[in-house]
């Protein structure tokens, strides 16, 4: 029988069932205080069986009991530091974080500081993502071998940050290249967004043929972008826990989005919504560790 225990500040799976099967849940916060959101996912995986070790280059606060913390710059050097022009995200930095993670790691699962786990990880071949729509792979949970050709061919695009993505054709790569001959090369932050990554991610899966390891959208990705508010209230909890289904694995947030909601609603989702519940079950209390309240004119 597998049991939780509590060893060394993480919480792991004991017992003979669980020798040798455990995946270890990778996530990245850079610095700062964890809100509510990220304690939630976070312990998500913890109570779930999984150990969980949360990477960050300067000091966080709020930190839930059973993870465990680590050095950033043992995966990637901070000097490698990229944001996105337009949003100054650390999108693009997280990007190249979790290739290089999950090349030097071993069962290892990289996970989103707003992916919820709703039942423990596994993999027979070590490949782990899902398709966020038709178009879409997301990365927000990726499971990697280090031996993947898909893994290779991403770490070698993002050494280039003037780079022109392969897949780009006519006109958006004629562009690029008369700026890139006439000695203004585009840097990656000024393309669009996610172009590190679901972007790339899909490009490199399908072209290597890994793309058959990927879960259907309701795998990682059940509730819709566009459905995100609906989880943080009470009259429409009924409607998310309609697309969780018996194979998901984890519900999306989409963190930035909807922390900003969040700020906009005071800060809390109703009481009986569906992120309310969550919270509830484990034992997360709102008000220890708030949202960031909305910025002047946002």
């Amino acid at each position: 029988m597998m049991q939780l225990a509590r060893c060394g500040g993480v919480w792991k799976l004991s017992g003979a069932d669980g020798v040798g099967k455990e995946i270890e849940i990778a996530m990245l916060w850079v610095e700062g205080p964890l809100s509510y959101m990220e304690q939630l996912c976070a312990v998500s995986f913890r109570d779930a069986g999984h150990s969980v070790r949360l990477y960050h280059y300067g000091p966080v606060d709020n930190v839930p009991d059973g993870i465990e913390l680590a050095d950033g710059n043992e995966v990637l050097n901070a000097k490698s530091f990229l944001t996105h022009g337009r949003t100054g995200s650390p999108a693009l930095f997280s990007d190249v974080f979790r290739y290089h993670l999950l090349k030097k790691g071993d069962r290892v699962i990289w996970a989103d500081t707003d992916a919820y786990c709703l039942r423990p990880f596994k993999t027979e071949t070590g490949h782990f993502f899902a398709w966020e729509s038709a178009q879409h792979i997301n990365g927000g949970v990726l499971g990697l071998p280090a031996d993947s050709e898909a893994l290779d061919q991403l770490l070698e695009m993002t050494r280039d940050e003037y780079a022109i993505p392969e897949w780009y054709q006519g006109r958006e790569r004629a562009q690029l290249e008369a700026s890139a001959e006439a000695g203004t090369p585009v840097h990656v932050s000024e393309l669009a967004w996610g172009i590190w990554g679901p972007h790339a991610i899909t490009h490199y899966l399908q072209k290597t043929g890994e793309a058959k390891y990927a879960l259907p959208v309701q795998g990682l990705y059940p509730v819709p972008f566009k459905h995100r508010r609906k989880m943080c209230f009470t009259s429409k909890r009924e409607r998310i826990e309609g697309f969780i289904k018996p194979d998901t694995y984890s519900v999306h947030f989409y963190g930035r989005r909807i922390k900003q909601f969040l700020a906009g609603l005071g800060g809390r989702p109703e009481e009986g919504s569906y992120v309310h519940s969550l919270l509830e079950k484990h034992g997360i209390n709102p008000e220890a560790a708030p949202v960031p309240p909305l910025a002047s004119g946002a």
